[in-house]
């Protein structure tokens, strides 16, 4: 609640939010209305009859119990997608499957993402992003428009994903679109034309997929470093991927690594800017800049909501929930939930402890979480150190979702 909103006014937001239908500004600014749902109406039932969760022990929980509460999105996704790309790639994706799938898969992938393999990632992220700042620095020397998303914060994931996954570098041109294009086919209102740029990016992706998976079989990697090899070959209990399980979360990994951690970045130097003492204390402290990526996961969370639904009858905040309810988990505001965080609308570049919830909990906790901290720390610590007075230069723009907080543009003058 801002702090000009009187207690009646914040109910009456409470009492109106709807996922489906969200007011004027929520996508710039959601937290007032969070907060009134945390306060007023924490288990919010939708007109949907669906459920909408704000607080931060309701979330905690529910991340935990795998059994009460399903990740499976056949049933919620078939009147969505239908029956086309969509579907089949959100349906068999590690983060939409329950155990013994996602158990599979997550085992699999978990052998190439040991802190050992990541910690022999750092020297070529550190080359990489020395590389894009040198790059930034000449273009603007020479006049150009330096945009932080463009020139910086969605070429770094793109490379470390694309060297995990041994992807060619001159082949990693339609990765970002398509990327945006399938996770933006799960924004929970969706239009046609979001619908049909879905489909097309995943049969796209698949096509490209297929060649690249062929000639690793035929050229393996290494399988301590390389990802798409270790899928491919990797075996638990004595059973391999299926080719479709196989293409589909190479396809995952991709839009999870590059959207998210782009985020990460462009949100926390946007977010230094509204917090210029934060700055400024990062700047005369650049060791605190592990704690301070932990704060802008948690100030402003990449990845805004999760979803499970009810296998059985349960209750949750004190309510009786019936099985089969779908459950909308806010994590933007289980990470400012003030019983959780201690002023939590404030940003603390030194928070700790810091629980946050932004790479979510328990079994889906996500798997490359530490490869994202890993590029916000080296990728926002070395562009302070270099530009601590970049400010704005134009209008910067959001991407316009509700599921997925972050920039398409932020033009900025570096000193």
């Amino acid at each position: 609640m801002g702090q000009g909103e009187t207690g009646l006014d914040a109910a009456a937001m409470a009492q109106s939010f709807d996922l489906m239908n969200l007011p004027v500004g929520f996508v710039d600014d959601p937290y007032p209305i969070y907060h009134a749902l945390r306060v007023h109406d924490p288990v919010r039932t939708m007109p949907d009859g669906s459920l909408f969760l704000t607080r931060h022990a309701d979330l905690e929980r529910i991340y935990k119990d795998t059994v009460t509460y399903s990740s499976d999105k056949r049933e919620e996704f078939a009147p969505k997608f239908g029956s086309g790309p969509l579907f089949q790639h959100h349906t068999t994706s590690l983060v939409f499957n329950d155990p013994p799938l996602h158990t599979h898969v997550r085992r699999i992938m978990a052998g190439a993402l040991t802190p050992r393999a990541i910690a022999d990632m750092e020297a070529s992220v550190v080359e990489l992003v020395d590389r894009l700042l040198d790059e930034m620095a000449d273009k603007a020397a020479t006049g150009g428009t330096v945009d932080l998303i463009e020139d910086f914060a969605a070429a770094i994931p793109i490379e470390v994903i694309g060297n995990m996954l041994g992807v060619p570098r001159d082949e990693r041109g339609p990765l970002r679109d398509w990327s945006l294009s399938i996770l933006g086919a799960l924004e929970p209102a969706l239009t046609d034309a979001q619908l049909r740029a879905g489909e097309e990016a995943v049969e796209a992706f698949l096509d490209y997929l297929k060649g690249l998976v062929t000639a690793r079989r035929q050229h393996p990697g290494d399988p301590e470093k390389d990802v798409l090899t270790r899928l491919i070959q990797g075996e638990v209990d004595g059973e391999r991927l299926l080719e479709m399980q196989l293409l589909q979360n190479v396809i995952f990994i991709l839009n999870a690594g590059h959207e998210t951690t782009t985020n990460l970045i462009g949100n926390g130097l946007v977010t230094l800017l509204d917090w210029p003492d934060e700055t400024q204390r990062l700047l005369d402290d650049p060791g605190l800049i592990r704690t301070a990526v932990e704060e802008f996961l948690r100030f402003e969370s990449s990845n805004q909501l999760g979803n499970r639904a009810t296998t059985v009858a349960t209750e949750i905040g004190g309510r009786e929930v019936p099985a089969g309810t779908r459950v909308t988990l806010c994590i933007g505001a289980a990470n400012r939930d003030p019983e959780r965080f201690a002023k939590p609308d404030v940003l603390d570049v030194g928070r700790q402890p810091n629980r946050h919830l932004a790479f979510a909990s328990g079994a889906h906790q996500c798997i490359g979480m530490n490869v994202a901290r890993l590029e916000g720390r080296i990728a926002i610590g070395r562009f302070l150190a270099r530009f601590p007075d970049y400010r704005a230069a134009g209008e910067f723009v959001r991407g316009g979702r509700v599921r997925f907080r972050g920039f398409l543009s932020l033009p900025v003058q570096l000193g």
